[in-house]
């Protein structure tokens, strides 16, 4: 009886192995994101919205699937995260990991305020997770919005004529936009949003602030030089296609 129990876990942990390969599909490369950025959001705009354990688990799943991984995809146990000298100290200095009640809470804080979320099933490893960045978070994105009313972004006037080259220029533009493709309406994010000039540069076309629009990669691939409104109606196709 237990050869034919110990077969079908064998089989389960297949069948999860192969969910998780079809996850993967899924992750984002990071490798060509400008990780001290994304450092600096994650500092500035998730980690005052986090409790302690979870700001510290957050890290540690950051740390172990973007930064090591090149993937948003993790796979975490409960206990894992609570042992010694794993994640962080327990703040009663009774015990060097975290409280098995602690780590619960934590990660269901984490879903909650949109910063991770499961996607896969549970096997003996632990739970896979995905993890998401400030920019894919709604609760970071409505506080980088407060704080760009507040704090606005600085812009050397010196630099103000390019809008398409100057990284802080690009950001007005998405922020403008609403970081939403101005074709097929995708919502985006500074990672994964282009700049697409209205005039070509080909037809004399500039890098100035009325002359660029926010657009995903494929929009913008795939309108060349055509004109904007037949990109557009492009788009739109693209749209009313993913909406079915």
């Amino acid at each position: 009886m237990s050869e034919k129990i110990d077969k079908i876990k064998d089989i389960l942990d297949q069948l999860d192995e192969e969910l998780e390969k079809q996850n993967n599909t899924i992750s984002n490369d990071f490798s060509f994101f400008e990780l001290p950025e994304i450092v600096s959001n994650i500092i500035e705009y998730l980690q005052p919205l986090l409790f302690p354990y979870e700001m510290a688990i957050y890290w540690y799943m950051f740390n172990n699937s973007v930064l090591k991984k090149e993937t948003n995809l993790i796979r975490v146990s409960t206990r894992g995260l609570g042992k010694p000298k794993t994640v962080v100290t327990s703040s009663s200095g009774q015990s060097e990991g975290l409280s098995y009640g602690s780590v619960q809470d934590a990660l269901a804080g984490l879903e909650k305020k949109g910063a991770i979320r499961k996607a896969g099933d549970t096997n003996r490893e632990g739970t896979l997770y995905q993890i998401f960045l400030p920019d894919e978070i709604l609760i970071c994105k409505e506080y980088m919005q407060e704080k760009a009313v507040t704090e606005p972004i600085s812009i050397n006037d010196k630099k103000e004529v390019d809008y398409y080259n100057i990284k802080e220029n690009r950001y007005k533009i998405f922020e403008r936009d609403g970081y939403k493709c101005h074709y097929c309406r995708k919502l985006l994010t500074r990672f994964s949003a282009t700049l697409d000039h209205i005039q070509p540069v080909s037809k004399g076309g500039d890098n100035s602030y009325e002359n660029l629009i926010t657009s995903c990669l494929n929009c913008n691939s795939n309108r060349t030089d055509n004109e904007v409104m037949e990109a557009v109606i492009r788009g739109n196709k693209i749209k009313d296609k993913n909406s079915i």
